[in-house]
């Protein structure tokens, strides 16, 4: 039996900010003999045959590393280790003013997003002042971030190199905010945080595990 298992990267739904439209974040963690081991909205994997559906994903084909799978009518083709794919109506509040979150079953507003037109993943977090990046994601992503503004951070494993820079561009569901402050440090971080700096330029609401930001400017 043929088996193979990859890390798992965490993702969670953006939800569409108007009318019917939703989107699934699905990876494709591994292969189970003939079966697909899919993570939809960061879940644990849920192995599945082609033809199975797991909340809301179908599983359409199988084929080496890669699965096709259908989320409402859109499919959308997985490579086994690749980053999630938004899979389904990803259409969202064509004036680019709000954005809807749905929290993960840990209570996080986790969510995938672009920074100067690379892909991230990003959480809301309101502790932190800034958006905030560790230099690994910098560098994944290819920011410069070695000719910003030096100096030090302050963190639960002590006090750590940083550096200020401004990105060109910064965009979640359809909203993109241009020129904003982000700190990078030699911390390590799970997500790039979506800090106040970001979230002052919204309202926020939350009703339960949704959270609503409708930009202020």
């Amino acid at each position: 039996m043929q088996r193979r298992l990859l890390p798992l990267t965490l993702a969670c739904t953006l939800l569409a900010a108007t009318g019917s439209g939703w989107a699934q974040s699905v990876a494709l963690a591994g292969l189970l003999g003939s079966k697909a081991l899919i993570v939809v909205n960061g879940s644990q994997p849920r192995s599945l045959a082609v033809g199975e559906t797991y909340q809301g994903v179908k599983l359409v084909s199988l084929q080496d590393n890669r699965a096709e799978v259908d989320v409402g009518g859109v499919r959308q083709t997985l490579r086994l280790g690749g980053a999630p794919a938004s899979v389904g109506n990803t259409a969202s509040n064509v004036n680019g003013s709000k954005i809807v979150l749905s929290a993960d079953s840990r209570g996080h507003f986790v969510t995938q997003g672009q920074i100067n037109g690379q892909a991230t993943t990003m959480m809301i977090d309101t502790g932190a002042s800034y958006v905030s990046l560790s230099a690994a994601q910098a560098r994944q992503i290819g920011l410069n971030y070695r000719n910003g503004t030096v100096g030090a951070l302050s963190t639960a494993n002590g006090v750590v190199q940083s550096w200020r820079v401004k990105l060109d561009t910064l965009r979640v569901g359809e909203v993109t905010l241009y020129g904003i402050e982000a700190l990078v440090s030699d911390g390590a971080m799970p997500y790039v945080l979506l800090g106040n700096n970001f979230l002052g330029r919204f309202q926020m609401n939350r009703n339960n595990d949704q959270m609503v930001l409708d930009r202020r400017y």
